[in-house]
């Protein structure tokens, strides 16, 4: 759909590392109940398990509402990303301040961790997996890359809000 007579194209999209969740829950949990059964206390006491093992189920439910995936939205107005369920963190990128948009390839490496919300001096990472991914170049010259469903797609619509 071109943008015409007020119509626009918008890109949303949705990605969440589900192995990940799954594979936090058993490394963080298993060794805690693990230890649990070797407490010569029982659950409620101050020393026995029942305190560890809420912190890292508080650990990993943090873990999977916030980090685990992001939604993204391109259009009009730019670049919307919200990370995990409750939609934090957050941050919009207005259309004004995006100088290039482009389909990007995070590969695995020792170096660099593509996972989860990264901030450094001059990028900033909203990421759940490895892929392609949308990468923006700011006019500030800071570079945001975000882990979305379809790349192409995205950074397309983006063009056509700039072009429109």
């Amino acid at each position: 759909m071109t943008a015409s007579a007020g119509r626009y194209s918008i890109y949303t999209g949705r990605s969440t590392n589900w192995p990940l969740v799954g594979t936090l829950a058993v490394a963080l949990l298993l060794p805690l109940l693990l230890l649990g059964t070797l407490s010569p206390g029982s659950w409620l006491d101050p020393a026995g398990p029942a305190i560890p093992l809420l912190v890292a189920t508080g650990v990993v439910l943090v873990a999977v509402l916030t980090g685990l995936s992001v939604r993204t939205a391109a259009g009009p107005n730019g670049l919307s990303v919200h990370c995990g369920i409750f939609g934090w963190p957050r941050r919009t990128y207005a259309l004004a301040d995006i100088e290039r948009a482009e389909v990007t390839d995070l590969a695995p490496s020792l170096w660099r961790v593509h996972l989860g919300y990264w901030w450094t001096p001059h990028h900033t990472y909203f990421t759940v997996r490895t892929g392609t991914a949308l990468r923006l170049t700011l006019r500030s010259g800071r570079s945001v890359t975000v882990t979305v469903p379809d790349p192409h797609a995205a950074v397309a619509i983006i063009h056509e809000a700039e072009t429109a």
